[in-house]
């Protein structure tokens, strides 16, 4: 039976429109912070459950944010178990009043914040913690799954999977299409992964960090045209977590808040023959939607990570997200400009091409703009002209083949 006086609380913290808490007490929605983040071991870990990396990421983010588990009162999570994220939380020993388990692939996570945030502001909950991990790597090299992930043949995936549709192809006949169309080129495509294997090169948590060239990644061994090995994420273990608490909650975290300012969900097309054209992905709704509710533009933002399975869906999400016209994206990411010193940085980790990809890395998106925002980056903290730690940061993810797409906008005071 449940403990008696634990009862009364719960019973006594529930207001008569059945929030937990009230949002401000003067009638407006509350601020929302991320008041902690962190990584689960990444990379190649042996021995590891899924469960076991949620478990580590999830102490990791709350020791972090200087706030006991008692203030958790909502839970988000994906990819894991049959009830995903009830299985979860009974694992992490936690009972929330508050759950969500959206699954949209890469761009899960930033949906998933853009609930939690509008659950906190509204007074549904007062903390949430967002829980990821995946043993991937370890899984495939154990033979306890193949490498190609299965979407399954129903619905309308059943007129592609005949003919035989992989998710890089569909990723890759997008990347032709804007090639096409735009003129964009393969050493525009491969620069991408050169810049982002040199922000992993400060970071000791990556998983590749040797630098390479252009003519290394052009020459590498096709995978899906025009994708070479190297153009397409790498295979990882892993896990993080972030903790979004309301503004009464941080006074007493140990770490500078960093605000949410904006987000913006879109979902788009099942089919590729739904997909009005490869060169627009859904990042063009959510990027505008969440721009406009943060009040800011993008030659504001100081740094910007971005989901990179491959390395066209940078180039394309730099379009639509605004910071340049629709088929400049390779001219745009030119000299340097995504590496940790350039005008715009980009996937400062090293992002999923050099740094981690589990799966569905979007939460790694929130967890690096954090630690780049709070200045606790290292050898990797990108500065601004005048020596400045940054100040806004954008995170978009995309799910599936660009089928959805969340952008969150963070900032600090």
């Amino acid at each position: 039976m449940p403990d008696a006086d634990a009862a009364d609380a719960i019973r006594a913290d529930i207001t008569e429109d059945g929030t937990s808490g009230s949002p401000t007490g003067s009638g407006r929605r509350r601020r929302v912070a991320v008041v902690g983040a962190a990584l689960a071991d990444c990379g190649r870990v042996e021995g590891a459950t899924a469960y076991a990396l949620h478990a580590q990421a999830a102490r990791r983010a709350l020791a972090d944010s200087g706030l006991d588990r008692s203030v958790v009162d909502g839970f988000a999570s994906a990819g894991l178990g049959t009830l995903a994220p009830a299985e979860v939380a009974d694992y992490l020993g936690l009972r929330p009043a508050w759950a969500d388990s959206t699954s949209l692939g890469g761009a899960t996570w930033e949906v998933m914040a853009a609930h939690a945030a509008d659950a906190i502001a509204a007074g549904h909950a007062r903390a949430v913690l967002l829980v990821y991990g995946s043993t991937a790597r370890s899984d495939l090299k154990a033979g306890r799954r193949t490498a190609d992930l299965s979407f399954g043949a129903d619905g309308p995936l059943q007129f592609e999977v005949p003919y035989g549709h992989t998710l890089i192809a569909k990723y890759a006949m997008a990347a032709r299409r804007h090639m096409h169309e735009y003129g964009t080129t393969l050493e525009q495509l491969a620069d991408v992964a050169v810049q982002a294997r040199a922000n992993a090169a400060r970071n000791p948590e990556a998983m590749f960090r040797t630098p390479i060239t252009v003519d290394e990644v052009l020459g590498g061994p096709v995978i899906a045209d025009p994708f070479t090995k190297l153009q397409c994420c790498i295979r990882s273990d892993g896990g993080c977590a972030v903790l979004l608490a309301a503004e009464e909650c941080v006074p007493d975290t140990a770490r500078a808040p960093v605000w949410v300012l904006g987000s913006g969900t879109a979902v788009s097309h099942t089919a590729m023959s739904q997909w009005a054209d490869f060169t627009v992905s859904p990042a063009a709704r959510s990027g505008r939607a969440a721009f406009a509710r943060a009040g800011v533009r993008p030659e504001d933002i100081d740094l910007a990570e971005l989901y990179d399975a491959f390395t066209y869906m940078t180039l394309v999400t730099l379009e639509d997200l605004g910071f340049c016209a629709k088929g400049e994206g390779g001219a745009f990411a030119a000299g340097d400009r995504l590496t940790l010193s350039g005008a715009l940085p980009v996937n400062t980790d090293g992002g999923g091409l050099s740094a981690c990809h589990p799966g569905m890395r979007g939460l790694f998106l929130l967890v690096e703009a954090v630690r780049q925002l709070r200045g606790d980056a290292g050898e990797r903290q990108v500065r601004k002209a005048d020596g400045a730690l940054p100040r806004l940061a954008v995170a978009s993810g995309t799910g599936g083949w660009f089928c959805s797409s969340g952008t969150i906008i963070l900032g600090r005071d």
